[in-house]
């Protein structure tokens, strides 16, 4: 990348104000937590009372979310040990629920509501009398103005007691390049599931993007890190930040697909780069649905960079997205000659928010939908994993050859 470009990057970094990442941590063992137990909802349109089940108290904290309404509660770690289909449909002012690790040491609940809606009371109960410690919410329906009149409040309230943590950049003077594997959704975001529910594909993308870290690692030519490492929600614009912080030269989005029956059938895998304007209605769709991937998670999404900033941003984009398609060119040719199932138009394009840094080349591999059998079968085995991560690396290498070889940085062909 030219100097002017990275001087350039360097002004969009004041600007933008980018808040900080944050990287994996140790995880204590599942036993160290309470566990829930078990989720009861009662209660009509006008009132609603959620009850959770808990092996022992804990502390809260409840806040509402407009656009779609939502409610949120974040409490220390907790072991959800719920059946397989908990939180897909509610009852009352509850449409629905999820649930997850959000960090290490803390979890989410995100409760989608059909309605504005008022916290009337939240109660953490000590277990008494063979009764379980209990988490008690009640909700009483509102009017939109009540309702956005309370999360202003509850919003500044949290905007001044809660400062970010920041996260510096991280300096190496290991030249080898670094390249960050991001596995996507994760926590109470399961992203696409299978039918029946029982394979979702944030354990499915995991598997696979630990897998191709240590393969990549294993070659001993990169500097390899994971946006995360075990079931937690990373917001979207953490997962850039992350990458940006740690100098990245190649960031890999790893994800799933799934198409709604009524909708046909689909297969194979696809690489996806940043265009604003989306190479079709598929990728239109795609990139829409995990865009709301902050919003499933119980993110606030209200803080948008400045027009300067987007204007700067483009600006080194242009150079950046030449990169991104220089891999996804490679990427799909290598899969194609390491026979892997490629979607009938492999390469696409779309607004993904987590390809948008200005200056790290970014791709999105789709490794195919889950709601075509043969494509899960293929992504619950080992043997088509390694096989796909082995043209991954190969793409890698050839991405990566001019510099790895000493002979500068790896400049796109014309």
């Amino acid at each position: 990348m030219t100097s002017r470009f990275r001087y350039l990057v360097t002004i969009i970094v004041a600007l933008a104000a980018f808040a900080a990442g944050r990287a994996p941590a140790c995880a204590a063992p599942p036993e160290a937590f309470p566990v829930a137990t078990e989720i009861r909802i009662g209660g009509d349109d006008n009132q609603t009372r959620l009850i959770i089940d808990l092996t022992r108290k804990v502390d809260l904290r409840v806040f509402t979310l407009a656009d779609p309404y939502r409610v949120v509660i974040d409490m220390p770690q907790v072991t959800f040990a719920l059946p397989a289909k908990a939180g897909d449909s509610g009852r009352g002012l509850v449409k629905a629920y999820r649930y997850g690790l959000v960090m290490a040491g803390g979890s989410r609940i995100v409760i989608d509501v059909s309605k504005p809606v008022r916290v009337d009371k939240v109660t953490a109960l000590e277990p008494v009398s063979g009764v379980p410690a209990r988490l008690v919410l009640d909700l009483a329906a509102v009017d939109r103005a009540t309702f956005m009149r309370t999360l202003a409040v509850d919003s500044k309230a949290r905007t001044d007691t809660v400062k970010p943590t920041r996260d510096a950049p991280v300096v190496s003077n290991d030249p080898r390049p670094m390249i960050v594997v991001d596995p996507g959704h994760g926590g109470p975001d399961t992203g696409a599931k299978a039918p029946g529910g029982e394979h979702e594909e944030k354990a499915i993308v995991l598997e696979f993007g630990t897998l191709l870290r240590d393969q990549l690692e294993k070659s001993g030519k990169y500097r390899v890190v994971m946006t995360r490492t075990d079931d937690t929600f990373i917001p979207l614009d953490e997962r850039v930040r992350f990458a940006r912080n740690r100098g990245a030269q190649l960031f890999i989005s790893v994800h799933a697909d799934w198409l709604p029956r009524n909708e046909g059938d689909a297969q194979g895998a696809s690489i996806y780069t940043l265009s604003e304007t989306p190479s079709d209605a598929t990728a239109a769709r795609l990139a829409e649905a995990e865009n709301r991937a902050d919003v499933v998670g119980g993110v606030d999404l209200s803080r948008e960079p400045s027009d300067v900033a987007d204007i700067l941003f483009d600006l080194a984009q242009r150079e950046t997205r030449t990169y991104s398609h220089q891999f996804a060119k490679t990427l799909v040719g290598e899969m194609k000659s390491g026979a892997v199932r490629l979607h009938q138009h492999p390469m696409k394009s779309a607004g993904f928010k987590v390809l948008k840094s200005p200056d790290v080349p970014s791709v999105l591999v789709e490794l195919g939908y889950v709601s075509n059998k043969e494509d899960l079968k293929a992504l619950l085995s080992l043997e088509w994993r390694n096989k796909t991560v082995g043209t991954i690396v190969k793409a890698v290498d050839a991405f990566f050859a001019p510099r790895v070889a000493g002979k500068g940085e790896a400049k796109p062909k014309p």
